[in-house]
């Protein structure tokens, strides 16, 4: 076996380090009390289903919680929710884009320029149906203000500072409705998927790494989900760690980097690079018709919505190429593949030890 290149061996010690990081909360945040504990498992009345989570939380195994949680701005920050077994959510609830089960905001503040922002938020060992959304300035890439802020120079390093970090979710488990299950907003850093399974379906990704989101962690993760697109979209999003998960027959597509270059009118700043794919496992009933498991600069052919701009000569307004550069893609394993599981459309990435 050919070893793995030495960016990857890194990747290791990297999730320590980020699930130590990422594990800790603040202690400054208070356990909530039984008039909270009362509210969060009574029936939503009328339109008000949403409840807003600014205290460390312990469920029972048997609680069903029908109410959508919300952590939002910097009052949510250092909150930690153990649902200790518990189910968040219902089948028969609608869940959207901007009210998901559980959503993890940004706030804008009352002068209209500044964000209250939640980092360091703990997730785990919860029964989520439905989907979890993590959104800074706004719900996706499409969204006004990423659209309005894409137009100067410092996109990025705006993005990213008023969108949620820390984020950990951990031995979940998400059931799909039909909308996409988690949602890395525009921003988001520093953030993690572990030890959890994503099933049920979902009418595009099982998850989205958004424009500008960068430093996440999706590692030790199992898809039974189906879905109609790729398993996971890596859109102009950084540096982030995807190790050690297994995918069930992604007959659609496993892992896809790209750059939606100016799709809603937003400039995508930050090109895809720096990411690590490593040690993944896809399994195959049958991969006869199966796209690639693995495709780097997917988006580099037919992108009609693409322009430069000479008023904006940056990010995809002045190169709308995918520019997915310097990703490292080893140690994957394809079990019952017959297509060619890995494709780099421009060649500028670093492959090995993929079989």
């Amino acid at each position: 076996m050919k070893p793995i290149f030495p960016s990857a061996v890194l990747t290791v010690s990297a999730i320590i380090v980020g699930s130590c990081l990422l594990s800790q909360t603040s202690a400054q945040a208070k356990a909530c009390d039984a008039a909270f504990y009362d509210k969060l498992r009574s029936s939503p009345k009328d339109k008000d289903d949403r409840i807003n989570v600014t205290c460390d939380l312990q469920l029972k195994p048997e609680d069903v919680i029908k109410r959508k949680l919300v952590f939002s701005g910097e009052a949510a920050s250092g909150v930690s929710l153990d649902c200790r077994g518990a189910t968040l959510g219902d089948k028969k609830m609608k869940y959207t884009t901007t009210s998901p089960t559980v959503l993890v905001r940004s706030q804008r503040q009352g002068d209209g320029g500044s964000w209250s922002v939640p980092r360091n938020i703990s997730i785990r060992n919860c029964k989520i149906i439905g989907n979890v959304r993590l959104m800074g300035l706004g719900p996706n890439g499409e969204a006004e203000e990423v659209r309005k802020s894409s137009l100067n120079r410092n996109h990025t390093a705006n993005a990213q500072k008023n969108a949620p970090s820390g984020i950990s979710l951990d031995k979940v488990t998400i059931d799909g409705l039909g909308g996409i299950p988690l949602y890395f907003g525009p921003g988001v850093t520093n953030s993690a998927l572990r030890n959890s399974t994503i099933r049920g379906k979902s009418s595009k990704t099982a998850i989205y790494l958004d424009a500008e989101s960068a430093g996440n962690v999706i590692a030790d993760n199992r898809f039974q989900v189906k879905v109609g697109r790729e398993m996971i979209a890596v859109d102009g999003s950084a540096r982030n760690i995807i190790s050690g998960n297994t995918f069930e027959n992604p007959l659609k597509g496993g892992i896809f980097v790209y750059r939606n270059c100016g799709e809603g009118g937003t400039i995508r700043h930050q090109e895809p690079r720096s990411n690590q794919i490593i040690n993944n496992r896809f399994t195959y009933k049958s991969s006869i018709i199966a796209y690639p498991a693995i495709w780097l600069n997917h988006r580099d052919v037919g992108k009609w919505y693409c322009k430069v701009n000479p008023k904006y000569p940056f990010g995809s307004s002045l190169d709308p190429r995918d520019r997915a550069i310097d990703n490292v893609v080893s140690g994957n394993r394809f079990e019952g593949a017959l297509s060619p599981m890995v494709i780099d459309t421009r060649r500028t990435n670093k492959l090995g030890d993929n079989r």
